[in-house]
């Protein structure tokens, strides 16, 4: 498993199940092909259906991490090299150590989000979802050395909810009127986290979701 620096140029995070890569506007295509028969699936998430979603997408996810702000990917599946969603480490937060402190005037974030996480019809409940969120765990505890990491997920959602909860993330509560939903109207987000001290526990955790994956696969 490979790091992200903060360098603009980030590489690979590679599971047995998944690839995270760079997203980039060679993407958008097999995006657009990912998203098909999902309206179901994303009526509370924002995800791409047609080019120009996609292209626009593609363009701010790029522009955030042009601005240092996030990291977004493709995800592909290993199996057959196909794109099946995208996600992204973002929200990233430094925090004003003083002079003298040892992280003072760190390179990496202090913290940061995971989020804009969508797939395929065909990816649910395969073992990617759980792969991706300990490739980026694993990428922000201990090649970033955040302080904490933090889930929005739309308060209605109890798939989410139940998903995150099943990894380890601690439920917080909500936030009232927190985001744009994807229908135009403010929504109430439920908040999760973990913190780098709950961190080993969670990753052997995920750690043994993900095996478990890959014996009934």
């Amino acid at each position: 498993m490979t790091g992200l620096t903060m360098t603009g140029q980030e590489p690979e995070l590679v599971g047995r199940v998944v690839r995270l890569e760079p997203l980039r506007a060679e993407h958008v295509p097999a995006l657009v092909l990912a998203a098909q028969g999902g309206a179901d699936l994303y009526r509370m998430t924002r995800v791409p259906a047609t080019d120009a979603e996609a292209r626009a997408y593609v363009q701010s996810a790029i522009a955030a991490r042009d601005a240092g702000t996030a990291a977004p990917f493709a995800v592909v599946r290993l199996a057959d090299e196909s794109v099946i969603g995208s996600t992204r480490l973002w929200d990233l937060q430094w925090w004003p150590w003083p002079e003298g402190h040892p992280r003072h005037g760190r390179v990496c974030p202090d913290t940061c989000e995971i989020g804009h996480t969508w797939l395929a019809r065909s990816a649910i409940r395969t073992g990617a979802n759980t792969e991706m969120k300990l490739l980026m765990l694993t990428c922000a505890f201990e090649t970033w050395g955040v302080q904490s990491v933090c889930f929005h997920t739309d308060a209605r959602n109890e798939r989410s909810r139940a998903a995150l909860s099943r990894i380890g993330a601690r439920y917080e509560g909500i936030l009232r009127s927190h985001r744009l939903a994807p229908d135009g109207q403010p929504r109430d987000s439920a908040r999760f986290s973990m913190t780098a001290a709950e961190w080993p526990a969670v990753r052997a955790h995920l750690a043994e979701l993900s095996r478990d994956r890959a014996l009934a696969s």
